[in-house]
């Protein structure tokens, strides 16, 4: 089920956008405030977020900025703000599409739609291989030896990130807000315990890793 991030402060409005997406089969998650959209951000990774840009704790701009610092989900501004310069802003933050109030629910649940195809069509990724190891990123699958691997979602999170950087360090910063969000950037033994776990998954040898490599004090490199 397709998942979406609602963070608006309007409750009315809030109330009207669940029970139309819900009634189309979406997943429907609700934030009132900035703080609480970018968690749930980070926490659920909705396959699409809506933010509103008059907040009452921060400016939605901010939260878009916030999301698009580890994430390309699609995101769709709605505001009241008209002016060619509040939607500069917007998309210069990082947004995918701008809509004003007052809209038409059926305009909001085609721009929906055509965000999500463009976030498929821009979906095929690539297949890497080693010696050992499938990584079909598009699939989200890995295979070790011909057998399929089961990853849960944060090991493949994880991995994914690092195989996406292939060959570069990426640091344990990036990797924790890539993710687990921005909140938990300083959590640096949640990277030890889940390394730990992907290499006893994916290594021919976890005590002596050749693919998922630790770079003491900075972070981890995948080699391919």
């Amino acid at each position: 089920m397709t998942s979406v991030l609602i963070v608006d402060d309007d409750r009315q409005l809030l109330r009207a956008l669940r029970v139309n997406l819900t009634a189309r089969d979406y997943q429907v998650l609700l934030a009132p405030d900035g703080a609480t959209g970018l968690a749930l951000a980070g926490r659920h990774r909705p396959d699409l977020v809506i933010v509103d840009l008059g907040l009452p704790d921060m400016d939605g701009v901010e939260v878009v900025a916030g999301i698009r610092g580890w994430s390309s989900v699609p995101v769709i501004v709605l505001s009241a703000r008209h002016t060619e310069q509040a939607k500069v802003n917007a998309l210069d933050a990082g947004a995918d599409d701008y809509v004003t109030k007052p809209f038409g629910i059926e305009e909001l649940l085609a721009r929906i739609r055509a965000a999500l195809r463009r976030a498929v069509a821009g979906g095929n990724e690539p297949v890497v291989r080693t010696e050992t190891l499938t990584i079909d990123l598009a699939a989200k699958r890995v295979e070790r030896d011909g057998a399929t691997v089961r990853l849960t979602p944060t090991e493949w999170h994880l991995l994914e990130v690092l195989v996406r950087h292939a060959g570069k360090l990426v640091t344990h910063r990036q990797l924790l807000r890539e993710v687990w969000g921005p909140a938990c950037e300083t959590e640096v033994n949640y990277l030890r315990v889940y390394l730990a776990q992907l290499r006893g998954k994916l290594e021919t040898d976890p005590a002596h890793p050749r693919h998922l490599v630790t770079e003491p004090g900075m972070g981890y490199r995948f080699e391919p």
